[in-house]
């Protein structure tokens, strides 16, 4: 896609948001719901469940046993136009990033682990948080992408809530590492419009042992399953950009260590054959996976050819585009 200067200041993503039922949260902000479900995830931060480890510590108060090293305030490590992610997101002008420090996850291959294992980044209250999302309107964005955001969801809600009463009408994009608690979606309904998930394995011990997380699978079908409920299959508008639905992404890695075939075969049978979906190519070693045989090596071209094959085979054919 190209546009010149004006058409990215008068960009389509605002002229659609003139519609009363698009973005989501605008109806919650105008019935009062979007402010009570700020006031029950701010409850819920006290006895955390906001994620599938389900701590249960009281993070306004504590960071003692929270995997996540956030409290009350969420960390940020930058926010900008990115112009990296999936077609319909970066359109021209954009996706609208903002990057949150920590992670609930511990993946030993993470690419970003300065930001989401060494934590890198700055405390913001809600009102920072929501002036970033309407800077990111200004400067031409299509959406607002919140980049590992499992573990701040209060803190986002609030954010929201304060950006929507100041003007923001862009789409919300959960951009999220998958393992997400059902008490944290059920806060998100009607607020997310796009559901980005990884599903990063399709079956739990290997889960465990690269990501340190226990049940991923289990629990990243119940997620994905609740998230395309809320929003369906991923609609485009006229210009190619995402509006709303499931946007799915799973890293290959090499050796069919990731069980691929499960994940095909899962969105295929439970989710849908229009599920948009991102099989990533771009695999390599970073941080600890030098020191795991089966990781110190980079996907081949063969492995990932064959993992589009085999999406192909079960019925999935809305395929972004490989970076190759």
């Amino acid at each position: 896609m190209t546009a010149n200067k004006s058409e990215v200041i008068a960009s389509p993503s605002l002229q659609h948001a003139s519609s009363s039922t698009w973005p989501a949260y605008r109806a919650l902000l105008d019935n009062g719901e979007l402010e009570r479900r700020v006031a029950e995830a701010w409850n819920r931060l006290e006895n955390c469940d906001l994620c599938a480890r389900y701590c249960r510590v009281n993070r306004r108060q504590t960071l003692k046993g929270v995997v996540c090293h956030t409290g009350e305030r969420a960390i940020v490590h930058g926010h900008g136009p990115h112009h990296g992610e999936e077609n319909p997101l970066r359109g021209w002008a954009g996706s609208g990033t903002i990057f949150f420090s920590w992670c609930n996850l511990r993946c030993v291959f993470c690419q970003n682990w300065e930001i989401s294992q060494k934590g890198d980044g700055q405390e913001v209250d809600p009102k920072a948080l929501a002036s970033m999302m309407l800077d990111l309107q200004y400067r031409g964005c299509h959406n607002i992408n919140l980049v590992t955001p499992s573990h701040v969801v209060p803190q986002i809600l609030a954010a929201t809530l304060l950006a929507a009463r100041r003007g923001l009408r862009l789409p919300l994009v959960y951009n999220t590492g998958g393992y997400d608690s059902l008490e944290a979606l059920a806060l998100l309904d009607g607020v997310v419009d796009i559901y980005m998930p990884d599903m990063k394995y399709g079956d739990s011990a290997t889960a465990h042992r690269y990501s340190h997380a226990r049940n991923y699978w289990e629990v990243n079908q119940a997620a994905v399953r609740e998230m395309h409920r809320q929003v369906g299959d991923l609609v485009l508008d006229e210009y190619g950009l995402a509006r709303r639905g499931l946007l799915v992404r799973h890293l290959v890695l090499p050796g069919a260590l990731a069980s691929t075939e499960s994940v095909l075969a899962f969105l295929a049978r439970e989710i849908s054959t229009n599920t948009y979906l991102n099989l990533m190519d771009q695999y390599h070693p970073c941080y600890k996976a030098f020191e795991e045989p089966l990781l110190d090596r980079s996907l081949t071209r063969k492995e990932y050819e064959q993992a589009r094959q085999q999406a192909r085979d079960h019925g999935l054919r809305r395929l972004d585009r490989p970076r190759y």
